[in-house]
């Protein structure tokens, strides 16, 4: 250990300062994990700050990327300590889902699905939005394999094409093969009725719905928009539909299928994700 000093050695430097080469490296030993302590804090602050919506555990995976070797309890401490644990709000969810009709209710055949690839199941799902004077409602496709949303639209109605425009942008964009994909969502009238079962069926996609008082049947679509809430909607003041699309679909489109890191994808977002998988689906 002789990091030069403009030229100098330890041991040089230590006999022109009048110290021993054991009082030397008692020192370093005691000063050096306290400057990298500051340091790897102040990374994490940095970071904490620039992803406010992480917990610990993405925190930490993102330290590991900048040359950090460190666990996810030692960055769970320095957050407790510094405070920088994140906030979580309790949302309320207004009714968007109206299963009382005489459209056909299909089984579920995603439960205990095992998937291996892309475009094997495709789960969707619609929530609300507040604007500035009413609703508006959003519409998501999601790749279950991969968590990437294929599909979404924002509109002020509830009716079916809310759904299926959500649909045709997830089958021009992925175009999957016939007979190969599970669309699965809930029994609500915008997945049961006529047009969305006939667009579904033009694809060669088999629908499933969940079953009754079970809302873990969708729990993919369920994160997506607890994320979303999260995130992005929870504290924006969207003024117009307008406006509430462009922002919902720039964060859709820019950051939680490109940047945002999913545990259940080791840590990747869903494009990454996508990019490490089809090599091998060729």
């Amino acid at each position: 250990m002789t990091p030069p000093q403009g030229g100098l050695s330890i041991e040089r430097m230590c006999a022109l300062a009048g110290v021993s080469r054991a009082s030397y490296y008692r020192h370093w030993r005691r000063v050096a994990p306290e400057r990298e302590q500051i340091e790897l804090r102040d990374v994490l602050q940095r970071l904490a700050v620039g992803h406010r919506h992480y917990g610990y555990r993405r925190l930490t995976a993102l330290l590991r990327r900048e040359g950090w070797a460190v666990n996810h309890k030692r960055i769970l401490r320095l957050m407790r300590t510094d405070n920088l644990l994140c906030l979580r709000r309790r949302a309320f969810v207004p009714a968007t889902t109206d299963s009382r009709h005489d459209w056909r209710v299909v089984p579920n055949l995603a439960r205990g699905m095992q998937l291996t690839g892309l475009d094997q199941l495709w789960v969707a799902d619609i929530t609300y939005l507040r604007l500035l004077e009413e609703f508006a409602f959003l519409a998501v496709v999601i790749d279950a394999f991969s968590r990437r949303v294929v599909g979404w639209a924002v509109e002020v109605h509830l009716r079916a094409a809310l759904a299926v425009a959500a649909l045709q942008m997830a089958l021009a964009a992925r175009r999957p093969q016939p007979g190969q994909l599970i669309h699965h969502s809930d029994r609500g009238v915008q997945y049961a009725c006529a047009e969305y079962s006939a667009l579904l069926g033009a694809h060669g996609i088999q629908p499933s719905m969940s079953r009754v008082g079970s809302p873990y049947d969708n729990a993919k679509a369920e994160s997506f928009m607890s994320t979303l809430k999260r995130e992005e909607v929870d504290g924006r003041a969207y003024r117009t539909a307008h406006e509430a699309r462009r922002s919902i679909g720039s964060f859709i489109e820019e950051i939680y299928n490109r940047q945002r890191l999913h545990s259940a994808l080791n840590y990747l977002a869903p494009a990454d994700f996508e990019a490490t998988v089809a090599p091998m689906l060729v």
